[in-house]
């Protein structure tokens, strides 16, 4: 970032250069918008922040305790809010990123209304959602920024030297809100073509890393629901390559691909793969194929499909939806076989949608995975679709019940229950669950953990609260001691939501445009003085 004093000389060199004509431009009031709008391109943003994320993924190389976070967005004001309260509590945004989710898209943002998880939305809706999150975050720099001006003017002022350079040092050596977006690219809406074009609208936006999942754009399911469907390698392949192009042809050069497995618990495909050779990667697609191996043409029936597997001919199952079921229990070996083909053909990350947040069975696949390809590492939805309560609870009975302790004063289909919150066993579950990230970073090869419906549900929890004290006996004070009261105390920029829409903004824009002409909305008046 340029030093403010360097960007002032650069501007005034400039004035006197255009003579008269610019007699009314002050350097300073120019250098103080150039900072404040950093990022001119969405390209600017992409190659910035995939810098960023390779430098995150090499440092976790070399010591697993720096893995690193995200929540997922749903509009540019939760994403700049989430990014404004990471530096107001932990003064920094290292490692902290933003996720764009596909579902909360399909539920939230498309003119169809709201839309279950199967790219049913309008596709322009995510690179529109990218360009709005970075939207959003630039003007958070930019008000920051602006307080920052401020303050250097009282400084003058008061003729306070000292506070002049403290508040100069903060404008040379800001962080900005900008940080990297994994987004979500569901499984191409498309052909390859397609999902080359897309992806370009993504990254043109601003986005370093894409996210695209091995299931059949036109069935696409939910990671978390049932009736997925799979393709081959070399269809994902295909589209893999076809994101690598986008990156390269914008020269985001160091873009990050994670590659998706939906294969735990996809239990279909669309098509058999093309196959060349015994032991080819087609070969393996179909291995897993479920169906009956024939010796005669008596056993053929109109319609049946046959593949030639392990020297015999299979007749593979086929449904009444014309596709093919693959064997059960397979899923594991086709996700770490996905995992190694999708790391060996340009994808840089991995994403395993599992069906529980389990270390063990996530780590017993990573650790399959890097006998092949060593530092592999993932992805990980930390998905509001599992009860964490549920799963860690039992998780933790089943394993005292195999260690030989007492779990009879427990019922295992019932641990949800409130009776149990207080307990020794909810109380090493929490544990767990605390710990959850760390371990799973440190166990099971997780670079990235996010939620990906985070505020999804916080926005419908929060409203629920609010409606009831508001519309029942707390009247006005449901509001007042349920938020603004908390803002206030919790010192939440919100609270002045005329300052955050950028009003303080617009009146120095005013100021700098028309001088004493100018007329403000930021004096004596303005009831946002009363907080």
């Amino acid at each position: 970032m340029s030093n403010f004093n360097q960007e002032m000389d650069t501007i005034a060199t400039l004035r006197e250069a255009a003579g008269s004509a610019w007699k009314d431009i002050n350097p300073e009031y120019a250098a103080r918008m150039r900072l404040q709008n950093r990022f001119k391109t969405g390209l600017d943003v992409a190659r910035y922040t995939a810098k960023i994320m390779r430098q995150d993924m090499a440092e976790y190389d070399a010591d697993s305790s720096q893995y690193t976070q995200s929540l997922g967005c749903w509009h540019g004001f939760i994403g700049q809010q989430k990014l404004i309260a990471i530096k107001k509590h932990f003064g920094n945004t290292k490692k902290k990123y933003l996720y764009l989710s596909g579902w909360m898209i399909a539920a939230l943002r498309s003119e169809f209304g709201p839309l279950p998880d199967q790219s049913m939305h309008e596709k322009t809706s995510v690179p529109a959602l990218i360009e709005e999150l970075y939207t959003f975050l630039r003007q958070a720099d930019a008000r920051e920024l602006g307080g920052l001006f401020r303050e250097l003017d009282a400084a003058r002022e008061a003729g306070d030297t000292a506070k002049e350079q403290a508040v100069q040092a903060k404008i040379d050596n800001f962080e900005t809100h900008v940080v990297p977006i994994i987004a979500d690219i569901d499984a191409g809406f498309g052909n390859e073509e397609a999902t080359y074009l897309l992806a370009k609208k993504m990254i043109e936006a601003g986005a370093c890393a894409i996210q695209i999942e091995n299931q059949v754009s036109d069935e696409k399911q939910c990671g978390h629901q049932d009736g997925k469907v799979t393709v081959p390698h070399a269809d994902f392949l295909a589209k893999i390559r076809a994101v690598r192009y986008a990156f390269l042809e914008l020269g985001v050069d160091d873009g990050v691909i994670v590659a998706r497995t939906d294969s735990l618990g996809a239990g279909l495909t669309k098509q058999i793969a093309v196959t060349n050779e015994p032991g080819d990667l087609g070969d393996k697609y179909n291995s897993f194929l479920d169906g009956d191996y024939i010796n005669s043409a008596d056993e053929i029936e109109n319609g049946d499909v046959l593949v030639k597997a392990n020297g015999k001919l299979l007749k593979p199952k086929r449904l009444q939806s014309g596709l093919f079921q693959f064997k059960k229990g397979t899923g594991e070996d086709r996700c770490v076989l996905d995992c190694i083909t999708s790391l060996q053909n340009g994808a840089d990350l991995l994403w395993i949608e599992t069906e529980k947040p389990h270390v063990g069975q996530i780590g017993g696949m990573v650790n399959r995975i890097r006998e092949v390809v060593p530092n592999a590492k993932l992805v990980y939805n930390n998905s509001p679709s599992f009860n964490w309560t549920l799963n860690f609870r039992q998780q933790v009975f089943d394993a005292w019940q195999e260690a030989g302790k007492d779990v009879s004063g427990y019922d295992r289909a019932n641990l949800m229950s409130v009776e149990y919150d207080d307990s020794e066993l909810a109380q090493t579950a929490d544990d767990k669950i605390r710990t959850f990230q760390a371990d799973a970073a440190r166990e099971a090869g997780i670079f990235h953990h996010l939620i990906t419906l985070p505020t999804y549900h916080t926005a419908a929890l929060s409203t629920d609260n609010l409606a009831k004290e508001y519309f029942g006996e707390a009247g006005m004070l449901g509001y007042v001691e349920g938020v603004q009261r908390k803002e206030i105390r919790q010192g939440i920029a919100c609270v002045k939501h005329q300052n955050m829409a950028g009003s303080d903004m617009g009146d120095d824009h005013k100021e700098y445009f028309a001088g004493d002409a100018a007329l403000k909305a930021g004096g004596k008046d303005n009831t946002m003085n009363q907080f």
